[in-house]
């Protein structure tokens, strides 16, 4: 695998997860690098990973003032991937939702495809560990509304756990770009489905969160039910 890869990991207060994700990310093998973007964690979250970062190369660390959102935080990420040699930029939560062993999967599903998507809906079957029944249904009607409004066929286009290449960010207005929550998932796929790319789904396994707390809000899920609209809409007038 000779062409570097960058795992984005947004953190906010993730001070027990964040020395664990960098170590297992880095023992995926010596093409993954891993960029922390901190929101001005009070816990102490973005010293820690500056502290990692510098005793190695591959870890780098981007610090902004206070809590700005999931969205603009990848958003930053891609842009400083871009600024680098980075051939494959990944999205990855830092709770372990995300299983770091399937990074390299991703790689190799990559020579087939412009975009990866880590899927846990993958043909109707579910692979979701510890969801309650309330917070499952949420996320499964939402894809299945979600595709439904857009056209984006997509078993999971709300996961978060996700590979591009570097031509798929290169050709996106990332300025563009509108959603912060959940919906910045669907939208960047969307995105790359209208510049038509070829995305491609893989099976993963989400556990959920054992320590820390969730960032899921009710302004997250309002969020994503008029941004499909939205994006339908700015299909129909040629915006994306």
């Amino acid at each position: 695998m000779p062409d570097r890869a960058l795992v984005i990991v947004p953190t906010y207060n993730e001070q027990v997860n964040v020395t664990r994700i960098i170590d297992a990310v880095l023992a995926q093998g010596p093409a993954f690098e891993i960029l922390v973007v901190d929101d001005g964690s009070p816990d102490g979250t973005g010293r820690i990973a500056d502290d990692r970062a510098a005793g190695n190369t591959r870890v780098h660390v981007l610090h902004r003032p206070r809590k700005l959102g999931l969205g603009t935080a990848y958003l930053a990420g891609f842009a400083w991937a871009l600024e680098r040699d980075f051939e494959y930029v990944f999205e990855m939560d830092a709770d372990f939702s995300h299983d770091p062993g399937h990074l390299p999967r991703f790689i190799e599903a990559a020579a087939n495809a412009d975009l990866v998507l880590g899927s846990r809906y993958r043909k109707g079957k579910v692979t979701v560990v510890n969801w309650p029944m309330s917070r499952l249904m949420l996320s499964y009607g939402a894809n299945l509304y979600a595709r439904w409004v857009t056209g984006l066929r997509l078993d999971d286009s709300t996961g978060g756990f996700k590979c591009f290449r570097r031509r798929v960010l290169s050709a996106i207005d990332l300025t563009a770009v509108r959603s912060n929550g959940y919906a910045f998932q669907i939208e960047m796929s969307f995105r790359a489905w209208k510049k038509g790319f070829r995305i491609v789904e893989i099976p993963i396994v989400f556990t959920d969160r054992t320590e820390g707390e969730s960032k899921m809000s009710r302004g997250i899920v309002r969020e994503a039910i008029w941004m499909v609209w939205r994006l339908r809409w700015w299909a129909l007038t040629g915006r994306v």
